[in-house]
């Protein structure tokens, strides 16, 4: 096995096999560029669990990495992943690192922004040196996601896709009209369109037009779009695992910097704590009003307009998994763009490590209150 590939296949822990789940596990992804390996060692974890997803929703990176696991068989699942982080690991002038030791970060980063990604983007020289070019919505970007369209080609089978062996859902945002839009091979067949424009972050990638319209990426309106999952019709019982890629809560910053860094944070963070406070709300009236219904004589439980009101009520269940990526020495609003190796290996470690504690626990087995929909776990602190 390749050197580079070989660092993300390490696993320490022989996990326990699948335990029986209560409802369709559900993988929830956020964008965050190169913080998406966090995304693929917590698929890991499930994976070596034997859990696989019934149900793959996100943004940007999360529906790159969930395109790559929705569109191949279980089997080759997890060599996909490991190929895609391999081929977007930092080259370029990050070599020049072994006459600087301790600033691979800053090469890294360097040769990102000035020659992209290969297998993800490449500079668009006409948007760089002149903003006011009229280069029209499909191309007025620094850069070129030409390549990652490459790389969707040769990691995910769509025709495995649109097969709807697992759900994928995928966020946008209409450039016109501002509204957010949700993609899904439920409903209609996915193609590497859709990927791309999920991945379309204005200024630095163009707009995708489909079906007439331009799109951009979905982390524009929610970067973690749990309440599509919560709000889906028809509803069933779920294990969702929310992998959150931003430190909602820091420190108050003191410089310029540490500001815009913390205003990126609580951008992409996208509320998941307020989304859960009100959908638990929500959750507890429908199940209060399943509950009423066992108050209602028989007869007239039975009558049109009582049972058009019954409608509002269910009995599912919600176990949300909340897997946050730590923060680690040296983060700032630049660390989405660091894709040096010792990095990416970092965060799919930990994203490995808290995946396989809450496996451990298992805390879909614990019992619900009956009026309570909604249960939210997080994994405790190593």
């Amino acid at each position: 096995m390749d050197t580079q590939v070989a660092m993300f296949a390490n696993t320490r822990r022989n996990l326990p096999a699948r335990r029986r789940l209560p409802g369709q596990v559900v993988l929830v992804f956020q964008g965050g560029g190169a913080l998406g390996s966090y995304q693929a060692g917590v698929y890991q974890a499930l994976h070596e669990a034997c859990i696989e997803p019934d149900w793959v929703i996100g943004t940007s990176i999360g529906v790159i990495n969930g395109a790559i696991i929705a569109g191949n068989a279980p089997a080759e699942r997890l060599a996909c992943l490991r190929r895609f982080w391999h081929g977007v690991s930092c080259r370029g002038l990050s070599t020049l690192v072994g006459a600087y030791p301790g600033a691979s970060e800053f090469w890294c980063k360097l040769a990102v922004l000035i020659e992209g990604v290969p297998s993800l983007f490449i500079p668009q020289p006409e948007a760089c040196l002149n903003p006011h070019a009229r280069l029209g919505s499909e191309a007025a970007a620094y850069y070129s996601t030409a390549p990652l369209r490459a790389s969707l080609a040769t990691l995910v089978d769509f025709d495995y896709l649109n097969d709807k062996n697992v759900r994928l859902t995928v966020g946008t945002v209409n450039v016109r009209t501002g509204n957010p839009r949700y993609f899904t091979n439920r409903d209609t067949p996915l193609a590497p369109e859709h990927i791309l424009a999920s991945a379309a972050l204005p200024p630095a990638f163009p707009a995708v037009r489909i079906e007439g319209e331009s799109y951009w990426d979905g982390g524009i309106h929610s970067n973690t779009p749990i309440e599509a999952v919560l709000d889906d019709r028809p509803r069933r019982d779920s294990v969702i695992f929310a992998a959150q890629l931003w430190p909602a809560e820091g420190p108050e910053p003191e410089t310029i910097w540490q500001v815009i860094s913390r205003q990126k944070d609580i951008q992409y963070a996208s509320r998941v704590e307020s989304q859960l406070a009100r959908q638990r709300q929500l959750h507890r009236l429908r199940h209060v009003i399943r509950e009423l219904a066992r108050y209602i004589p028989e007869s007239e439980r039975d009558s049109p307009a009582v049972k058009e009101l019954l409608q509002w009520g269910c009995v599912t269940t919600m176990h949300v998994i909340q897997l946050k990526a730590p923060r680690m020495s040296g983060d700032d609003h630049t660390s989405d763009i660091d894709f040096s190796a010792g990095r990416l290996q970092a965060r799919w470690e930990a994203g490995y490590d808290a995946t396989v504690r809450m496996i451990e626990r298992a805390p879909w087995e614990e019992d619900l209150d009956p009026v309570e929909g909604i249960a939210v776990h997080e994994v405790a602190k190593a």
